[in-house]
C-alpha cells in the first residue's frame, strides 16, 4: 500500500537525516578495517529519539561481529505487552525437551481461563487471530499453537500456553538463563491482575539476552533455537524493525503493543553478513504508527553503522 508522505513522515524524514549526518566528518560509517563505536553510535541514537521528549524509549544491542554493544535506558520497565511470548516460546521448547510433552501433542482449544487475583473466570475478547476461533472445542498440536502465538501474536494461544508450561515456570527458566528484571506472571487479558498492578514486563536489556540466547544456539538447545528462529522469522507484523532495514535483511522479532506501548525486539540477518540483536521499546507516543517509524528509524541508523 502506497501512502502520501504526512507532517509526521516529513518530520521524521528531516530527522532521520539529521541523525544519519549530512557531511561525512559527522558519520559514523564504518569501512571494513575499522569497528563502529558503541558511545558514539548511543549518541546518535540519542540524538535522534531526542525529537520526541514526550515518550520513554529503550534500546538494546549486542553486535558480535563489530563488538558493539548499546544500551540506552536498558533496564527500564515496561509493559510488556506481547514480547512476553518470547520467554514462553523459550519454555515451551525446554518443557519439550525435558520429555513433559511432545510439541505434537495436542491441546484443546477453550476460552476459558481464570484470573490470577481471585480464580475468577474471564475469556479472551481482543485478538489478533480470529480464525483460532473458529477451531474452539477442537484440538491442536502445541507446536502450531506455539507458532500462532508469535507469528500473528494470537493471545488465545498464548493463554493456552501458559495453562500448560505455567508462568511461575517461565519465569524460572528466564532467571536461569540470566534475566534479570524482566517477568511473566500471567497470561493476557486477565483485567483483575491489570487493574491491581499485576503485569508482565519486560527490558530492553533482558529481552536482548533472551533472543542473544537463540541466536547463539544456547536457548534450550542448537536444535531447539533454530526451530524458535525459524517461528520469529514468520512474524507477520513488521512496520517497526524490519521497515528501517534493507529488503534482503531477514528479521526473527516478536513485536507487542498495547495503548501507548508499542515495542520490537529482534535478531537481524543482514545479507552476507553475521547477525545481530535489536530491541526497541517505547511508551507514551499517542498513536501505533508513530512510534513505528521511530523505531524503524532507530533500527536504520543502528544498520547503517554496524553492517
Amino acid at each position: 500500500m502506497h501512502r502520501h508522505a504526512g507532517p509526521f513522515t516529513v518530520l521524521l524524514a528531516h530527522t532521520l537525516l539529521a541523525a544519519l549526518c549530512v557531511t561525512a566528518s559527522g558519520c559514523i560509517h564504518q569501512d571494513q578495517n575499522m569497528r563502529p563505536s558503541s558511545e558514539a553510535l548511543q549518541a546518535q541514537i540519542e540524538s535522534f529519539v531526542s525529537a520526541w521528549p514526550q515518550a520513554e524509549i529503550a534500546v538494546a544491542l549486542i553486535d558480535p561481529e563489530t563488538d558493539t554493544h548499546v544500551s540506552i535506558q536498558g533496564d527500564r520497565v515496561f509493559h510488556a505487552a506481547s514480547t512476553m511470548k518470547v520467554p514462553v516460546l523459550i519454555e515451551v521448547y525446554r518443557q519439550a525437551a525435558a520429555g513433559r510433552f511432545a510439541l505434537d501433542d495436542s491441546l484443546r482449544v477453550e476460552n476459558d481461563f481464570t484470573s490470577i487475583v481471585d480464580g475468577s473466570p474471564f475469556r479472551i475478547g481482543d485478538d489478533s487471530d480470529d480464525a483460532l476461533y473458529e477451531r474452539l472445542g477442537r484440538s491442536l498440536p502445541i507446536r502450531d499453537l506455539a507458532e500462532r502465538m508469535i507469528t500473528v501474536s494470537s493471545n488465545l494461544a498464548t493463554n493456552l500456553i501458559i495453562g500448560l508450561v505455567q508462568a511461575d515456570s517461565v519465569q524460572r527458566a528466564m532467571e536461569g538463563m540470566g534475566a534479570r528484571t524482566m517477568r511473566v506472571l500471567r497470561g493476557v487479558e486477565d483485567i483483575k491482575a491489570f487493574e491491581r498492578g499485576l503485569n508482565n514486563t519486560a527490558t530492553a536489556s533482558d529481552l536482548a539476552l533472551l533472543l542473544d540466547a537463540i541466536r547463539r544456539n544456547e536457548a534450550v538447545s542448537p536444535e531447539a533455537s533454530e526451530a524458535m528462529r525459524d517461528i520469529l522469522l514468520e512474524q507477520e507484523f513488521n512496520e517497526m524493525i524490519p521497515a528501517g532495514l534493507p529488503r534482503t535483511a531477514r528479521v526473527a522479532h516478536k513485536t507487542g503493543w498495547i495503548t501507548g506501548i508499542v515495542h520490537d525486539a529482534a535478531i537481524v540477518y543482514p545479507e552476507n553478513a553475521l547477525s545481530y540483536v535489536l530491541v526497541i521499546l517505547t511508551e507514551g507516543f499517542d498513536d501505533h504508527a508513530t512510534a513505528s517509524q521511530v523505531g524503524a528509524g532507530i533500527a536504520r541508523i543502528v544498520h547503517e553503522a554496524v553492517r
